[in-house]
């Protein structure tokens, strides 16, 4: 069976808790940087999902591996293969959905609430709202033939569907750890960012213990909803491949009989 192929362009931004969930699903995964290696995949009928993953890099940026990897998403569009994107992710398949990728009024960043609209809510077994992490600059716009699942105060467009490629502009992926490197790692970034949106790294810490559960719980049923649209393998029972044989021969036999 062909793999899901995850695209991480950062380290601190990896697959997190969606990575438990490929492995205990038993699903095969690739994991391939298209940052670091300058390239991303050509062929989208090469797997049966795509995961993008966020970058510090905008979707706008004229760099070889987001046009590369814009195609893939495009292939993905033309040939029906599942997409699941994340923030930049997010973006991209925007993009290669031919929406608009704009620098939103202000960053979004830490914790904060999302409405959640009602055919994402039976869609993916979600409630009416929830709260989720962030670190965007960029927003989208919603794709033609797309339907918006997530609505934010500051970032209008949170996450849309277009069949079985989905969008968040956000981290559902993240676990406790992963939010507390982040941190780390951006910790000048958090001090020069402005807005209404954006939570200093004291405040995002102190929220983590209280919802990073609730986080976790969205964050599996959604993926669960995704990767149950993945192709299953086909296969074929033993017994029903000998009674094929053996109607084979039965009729193998008559013929024989017939031309004596």
């Amino acid at each position: 069976m062909k793999p899901v192929v995850i695209l991480q362009h950062e380290a601190s931004q990896g697959p997190g808790i969606l990575l438990d969930h490929l492995r205990q699903q038993a699903i095969d995964h690739v994991l391939i940087d298209p940052c670091a290696e300058g390239a991303a995949p050509a062929n989208a009928r090469d797997y049966r999902g795509i995961i993008v993953l966020g970058s510090n890099h905008c979707a706008n940026e004229q760099l070889h591996w987001i046009d590369e990897e814009r195609c893939l998403l495009q292939s993905a569009v033309r040939h029906d293969i599942p997409v699941l994107g994340h923030c930049f992710g997010a973006q991209m398949l925007a993009r290669a959905l031919g929406a608009a990728v704009w620098r939103n009024p202000w960053p979004n960043i830490g914790w904060s609430e999302v409405r959640i609209t009602p055919c994402a809510q039976k869609l993916m077994d979600l409630p009416a709202q929830a709260t989720i992490f962030n670190w965007h600059y960029d927003s989208f716009d919603i794709p033609a033939s797309a339907r918006r699942t997530m609505i934010g105060k500051h970032c209008l467009n949170k996450g849309f569907v277009h069949g079985r490629q989905w969008a968040f502009q956000g981290h559902l992926e993240v676990t406790a750890d992963s939010v507390r490197r982040w941190c780390g790692d951006g910790h000048d970034e958090l001090l020069q960012a402005r807005g209404p949106a954006v939570q200093s790294e004291a405040q995002i810490l102190e929220r983590l213990p209280r919802h990073i559960d609730q986080l976790h719980a969205m964050a599996l049923r959604t993926y669960k909803a995704w990767t149950d649209q993945l192709d299953k393998p086909i296969s074929i029972s033993c017994s029903s491949t000998s009674a094929t044989l053996k109607r084979f021969r039965l009729k193998s036999d008559q013929y024989l009989h017939m031309q004596l």
